[in-house]
This record gives C-alpha cells, sequence and structure tokens, in this order.
C-alpha cells in the first residue's frame, strides 16, 4: 500500500479537483469515538472546501457523540435507508472510514457490494480487504481521525479545517488513544493534536463528553460488572467481563454504554488480556484488549470471527453466551506462555 507518497497524493487531489463534487463518507458499524470522529472531522472540511459531502452511519451510535455534529449530520441507514441509497447513488467518490472490511458495515453492506462507486479507504487497521482506488491505511497510527488530518494536509486541504472538524478529529484522535494512555508513542500524534487546538478543538469539552458524560444507571451497569460479573484468571494474566440481554435491559442499556468496560480489568496488577462478551440480536458480541506483546488481534481472529490491532480488537459468535464463556475460559492454558511473555 501507498501511504501518503507524493505520486498518489497529487493524483488524488488532481482528481477530487477535477472529477468530484458529491462525497459520501461511511464508517464501520457501531461507530466508535474514532468513526465517529475522523468521519465528521473530513466531512466538515469537504465542506468546507466547497464539495457537497455526506455522511451516513450504518446505525445508531453513543449520543454522548450528538454535539460533535451539526442538524441532520450524520445520516443514519437503518432510519432513513432510502435517502441514503440515493446519496451514495449519487456519489462521485466515497470515503471509507475506520474499517478494512466490508463485513463492518451491518445492513449498508449489501448495497455498498453492489454500488461501483470510486472508493478512497483511510484506516488503521491491519490487513484490508476492500478494493479501493485509493488506499490510505497505517496501522502504526493512534486512529483514523489522525490518518484523516495526514490525509487532508497531503493532497492541500488543510487550510479548510474550522472548528467543528477541529474538535471531531481530535475527539477521534483522544478517544481512541483513551486521552493519551495508549497507542500514542507518535511525536506526530501530539504536533497534529496541537495544530487542532490551535484551529479550535477544545480540548477539555472532548475529554468531558468522552469519559465524564454519563447516566447514572451506566455508572451502577459499571459497578455491577466489576464486583460481580467479573472473573480474574491469575494463572493466565487474564480477566473476562460478561453481560446477558436481560442484565442489559435491567441497566437500560443505550448505545455506548459500556464503552471502555473492558479496560477495567487490565488496571488489575498482573492482568495483560482483558475480554468483554455482551450478547445482542442472538449474538455474543466481544471485545478483546491487551498489553505488552499479546496480540488480540491474532486471538479474536482465530477464535471469534473478528479482528482489529494487536492490542485492542473485536468479534462475534453464535453461541449462548454461557458456550462462548466456556470457549473463551478452555482456549486460555493454550496461550499460558504467550500471556506470561506480555
Amino acid at each position: 500500500m501507498e501511504r501518503f507518497d507524493v505520486n498518489s497524493c497529487n493524483r488524488v487531489s488532481d482528481w477530487l479537483r477535477s472529477s468530484v463534487k458529491k462525497i459520501v463518507i461511511i464508517p464501520h458499524v457501531n461507530p466508535d469515538g474514532d468513526a465517529i470522529g475522523s468521519s465528521l472531522g473530513l466531512n466538515d472540511i469537504l465542506l468546507n472546501a466547497g464539495f457537497e459531502s455526506h455522511v451516513i452511519v450504518p446505525n445508531d451510535f453513543p449520543t454522548y457523540l450528538n454535539w460533535l455534529g451539526s442538524d441532520g449530520i450524520p445520516l443514519i441507514y437503518e432510519h432513513d435507508t432510502a435517502k441514503c441509497n440515493l446519496l451514495i447513488d449519487q456519489a462521485d467518490t466515497l470515503f471509507f472510514l475506520d474499517f478494512n472490511d466490508l463485513k463492518r458495515l451491518g445492513k449498508i453492506e449489501a448495497y455498498l457490494r453492489a454500488n461501483q462507486t470510486p472508493v478512497i479507504l483511510i484506516d488503521h487497521h491491519p490487513d484490508p480487504q476492500i478494493k479501493a482506488e485509493y488506499q490510505f491505511s497505517d496501522t502504526d497510527v493512534s486512529s483514523t481521525a489522525e490518518l484523516v488530518y495526514d490525509f487532508i494536509e497531503a493532497v492541500g486541504l488543510l487550510k479548510h479545517i474550522g472548528t467543528i472538524g477541529a474538535n471531531a478529529l481530535l475527539a477521534g484522535i483522544i478517544a481512541d488513544t483513551g486521552s493519551f494512555s495508549h497507542n500514542a508513542f507518535r511525536h506526530s500524534t501530539y504536533r497534529i493534536a496541537g495544530e487542532l487546538i490551535n484551529r479550535g478543538a477544545e480540548k477539555e469539552r472532548i475529554n468531558e463528553s468522552l469519559f465524564n458524560n454519563f447516566s447514572e444507571k451506566r455508572m451502577r451497569l459499571l459497578g455491577y460488572c466489576l464486583s460481580e460479573k467479573m472473573e480474574v484468571f491469575p494463572q493466565y494474566r487474564s480477566a473476562l467481563i460478561w453481560l446477558t440481554t436481560k442484565e442489559l435491559k435491567q441497566y437500560d442499556f443505550h448505545p455506548g454504554d459500556i464503552e471502555g468496560f473492558v479496560n477495567y480489568p487490565l488496571s488489575i496488577n498482573g492482568v495483560v488480556f482483558s475480554a468483554f462478551f455482551m450478547e445482542k440480536n442472538g449474538v455474543v458480541k466481544v471485545s478483546f484488549r491487551s498489553k505488552g506483546s499479546f496480540s488480540t488481534n491474532e486471538f479474536s481472529g482465530a477464535h471469534f470471527n473478528g479482528g482489529g490491532h494487536r492490542n485492542a480488537s473485536g468479534g462475534e459468535i453464535k453461541l449462548p453466551m454461557a458456550e462462548a464463556v466456556a470457549l473463551f475460559k478452555s482456549l486460555l492454558p493454550d496461550y499460558a506462555f504467550k500471556l506470561a511473555q506480555s
């Protein structure tokens, strides 16, 4: 893959200016802070540059991210399918952000598989499986939001960053780094954050929105998870939290409520691998996090139909919760050596 080499960036820049007027930006299903931040940030920059641009997200996203957009932005595919399909059909190009496989698009996947519109992929996940006319991918970068900044700088659109775009991009970076606590080892990450703040990004407001903006029931759900649903396996340096549909309903679950739950066990001395299991629509959704060299990406891909990064990945499995939990526990002895070395 070409990552921001001069020739590819010049080709994209020339193509955007000569052949593109209408753009649709699409992140992955169940969009998180980076997916929403990178999409809304790029969208605002493109609007400021004179393009007709729209963001379409496959489904609902956490309400604490609402302030990053504006009225009617983004559109939600599950709620307004006909309008979204029309915008996709009319687009001169599609931007795919923060995913590496069309399988991560939910209900919009089938429509996009049949679509022939040129695609620009911007993503930081390994092993992209998407055929794109232009692909900008780097697994060392903290977030797709940071890659979007690199992209707009490379194609000459940097002057079009306003306050909305700066806030959105910085929110994406902060979300995917846990406020610079992980995946934030590159000097350029901090340079870009500083540039976004200079252009109006509100770091304190973003932190409050991402980390201090939850409901009382969400906090009680967290307490329940840690006191009643967390299992620790010290011999394997691992931990697990799991929640059933019934338990989620008991605490009035909303999208985003469990964001970050998987990280809490990693604060236990000696734990380097954490898993979070949640029932949803007859499937067990899984999230994995690790510290050090243990590859959650390999673990998830091998056993839970997933993928992601070395220290952060996800997946799913079509098993009853009890069987999914039993599978996870049965796998730990096979990884005992790698976990001990992490």
